[in-house]
């Protein structure tokens, strides 16, 4: 048995609002809010008395999501600083194919988000940056060239 495919990647923020406008003007869709409770949510993820907000975003290709979570109990525990470098264990980003990574990085700016080193360029085949958004969430942008 394999698996089916990948469902969508979590993510625990504490402005859910904030996350939402952020992955919504990279031009993803918003598939949904819900709260999450009950005795599922606490045996699904071993917590207690689990009460969350979620918010689904996906690609326009219906392909990806991430379900941003905000845990109102119990409370989110902090990770850490926000601006850890991308090389610590466990850390994770998402990484999207965009059709211009200048202009998307320019229209991230006002949510936030900074770029990680700068854009650079892989042989003749893609730009590529890391940038760092809401929550410390590392988002890698991917344009194609030509």
């Amino acid at each position: 048995m394999a698996i089916q495919r990948m469902d969508n990647v979590g993510i625990v923020v504490e402005d859910l609002d904030a996350a939402v406008a952020f992955f919504l003007e990279l031009g993803m869709e918003l598939e949904g809010t819900a709260r999450v409770e009950g005795l599922f949510a606490d045996q699904c993820t071993g917590l207690d008395g689990v009460r969350c907000d979620i918010a689904m975003v996906r690609t326009p290709d219906g392909h990806g999501r991430l379900e941003l979570a905000k845990y109102l109990s119990p409370e989110a525990a902090p990770a850490g600083p926000r601006d850890r470098p991308h090389n610590i264990l466990g850390t994770h980003r998402v990484m999207f194919a965009v059709d211009d990574i200048e202009d998307t990085v320019a229209r991230l700016r006002p949510h936030g988000a900074e770029v990680l080193g700068e854009i650079a360029r892989y042989e003749d085949s893609n730009l590529l940056c890391y940038v760092r958004g809401p929550e410390g969430i590392i988002v890698g942008l991917a344009q194609q060239l030509s």
